[in-house]
């Protein structure tokens, strides 16, 4: 009995950590498919000194934090690719926002009608505590409502040679990575 106890707990913590790891904000890091957190940026080569550059995030990511990953990549390209400064020939942020609702994953439905339920008090952001019950429950007895919102933005950027001229909209990429740059979060190392 005690051997079965510790499977199951080392089975759910196991779980846990895993949920763990997915509930973070998406990390300054190219965009691959073998991320341990989903999101990351992409550019995309015009032509000579022209790139489209994005940024996506995940559920968990600010549109803020999107828009300033998607300018320090801009000005990082710039710096890579040899060019000091550039400028954004067009620029703006998606928002996907999906709202699903989840059915009583604990019962079935023939449990919503007349049989016996557990009860519990929960925190609901922007309502406080609420209650769910086989008879009051949100929004139909026991349903949980989520809304999820990802960010994704996206620019052409023009890079150019030598220092930026006066009254000009551009940005000096070396300003912008040393300015964002203590801001940026970088993914953690995989052990």
């Amino acid at each position: 009995m005690k051997l079965k106890t510790l499977a199951l707990i080392a089975a759910l913590g196991a779980g846990s950590l895993g949920l763990a790891a997915c509930e973070t904000a998406t990390p300054y890091q190219p965009l691959a498919k073998s991320n341990a957190v989903s999101g990351g940026f992409t550019d995309q080569k015009l032509d000579e000194g022209h790139f489209r550059v994005t940024f996506s995030g995940n559920s968990l990511t600010s549109r803020q934090t999107v828009e300033t990953y998607l300018l320090y990549r801009a000005a990082e390209l710039t710096s890579q690719s040899g060019y000091d400064w550039f400028e954004m020939a067009d620029r703006h942020t998606d928002r996907d926002r999906q709202t699903f609702v989840d059915p009583d994953p604990f019962y079935g439905p023939g449990y919503r009608w007349g049989y016996w339920r557990p009860y519990w008090r929960y925190y609901g952001h922007g309502y406080g505590w609420r209650t769910w019950d086989p008879f009051w429950g949100d929004p139909f007895w026991g349903d949980t409502v989520q809304t999820v919102e990802r960010f994704q933005a996206e620019a052409e950027i023009i890079m150019h040679h030598g220092p930026k001229p006066e009254g000009s909209h551009g940005f000096d990429a070396h300003q912008v990575m040393d300015n964002l740059g203590p801001k940026i979060q970088r993914p953690s190392p995989q052990k």
